[in-house]
């Protein structure tokens, strides 16, 4: 596709049957199958790759660029990209992303908001603004009430 940017390599496997306690910092890709009893953090601001296998079982914070999810989060999820959450995915926990793709069976069981939310102004609609600047006893006419009017 047009603009689409080539996906970082997995450099890293957390293999099923694989239980780590303690927290994951990685770069570029990283893919977990097996179990982990802590945070895991993509590290810098270059591209990475989160991929959470429908077996895998992650307790605590998650945080990365691109994250997909067929597996289970039990904490807050930050994905400053784009965030694929599978048929399988379960996230218990606030989701905090920037794009969403959330496939039919994905459930959440917190909070989903869009990072931008809270960096863009709150919209106005024009014809309230033209209303405001006017008065606030100002209000709209329709056709109907216009084509009575003599």
């Amino acid at each position: 596709m047009f603009g689409m940017r080539k996906q970082p390599p997995i450099r890293t496997l957390v293999g099923e049957g694989t239980v780590i306690e303690g927290e994951i910092r990685f770069s570029e890709g990283l893919r977990i199958d097996g179990r982990v009893l802590g945070n895991v953090l993509a590290l810098g601001d270059e591209r990475n790759l989160l991929v959470i296998g429908e077996k895998a079982s992650i307790a605590g914070r998650v945080k990365a660029g691109h994250v997909i999810v067929n597996g289970e989060v039990r904490g807050p999820l930050e994905s400053d990209e784009l965030l694929e959450l599978q048929p399988k995915a379960r996230i218990e926990g606030n989701v905090r992303y920037e794009r969403l793709e959330m496939h039919q069976g994905a459930q959440v069981h917190g909070e989903l908001r869009p990072l931008s939310a809270e960096d863009k102004p709150a919209l106005r609609l024009a014809a309230n603004a033209v209303l405001s600047a006017v008065g606030h006893n100002t209000r709209a006419v329709t056709d109907r009430e216009s084509q009575e009017s003599p």
